[in-house]
C-alpha cells in the first residue's frame, strides 16, 4: 500500500526545492515533519504541506496506521516556464524566467 499527494505548478523553482526533499527523503513521517518544521524557507513550507497531505491520504483513504509511515518517494520536477521580458539597456530586452515545480510525494508503511 501506498499513498501519494501531488502539489502541481508552485511558484518556485525546483533547484530551491530539492535541497529541501533530499532531506526527509527516506525518513519516518514524524522525523520528516520535524525537520521540515524547523528548517527555515519557503521551499520547506511547501515541501511540509504535501507531506501532510500525503499523510492525510494515506490515514483517510486508504487505512493506513500513521506511526508505520515513512516517505519512499519525495521529488520536486519542472514545471512550466513563465517567459517575461524587461527593458534593457539601448532598446534591447532582457528576459525573465519565472519557473514553476510539481512536488511529489509517496508514503509507504513499513
Amino acid at each position: 500500500m501506498e499513498a501519494k499527494a501531488v502539489a502541481k505548478y508552485v511558484r518556485m523553482s525546483p533547484t530551491k526545492i530539492a535541497p529541501i526533499t533530499d532531506l526527509v527523503r527516506g525518513k519516518d513521517l514524524q522525523e520528516a515533519l520535524t525537520i521540515l518544521k524547523f528548517t527555515p524557507g519557503k521551499a520547506s513550507e511547501l515541501v511540509e504541506k504535501v507531506v501532510q497531505s500525503a499523510a492525510a491520504n494515506a490515514e483517510n483513504n486508504h487505512d493506513m496506521d500513521v506511526s508505520k509511515l515513512y516517505i519512499a518517494e519525495i521529488y520536486a520536477n519542472k514545471g512550466p516556464t513563465m517567459k517575461r521580458w524587461r527593458a534593457g539597456a539601448q532598446g534591447r530586452a532582457g528576459m525573465i524566467l519565472k519557473r514553476s515545480s510539481h512536488i511529489g510525494v509517496t508514503l509507504k508503511e513499513r
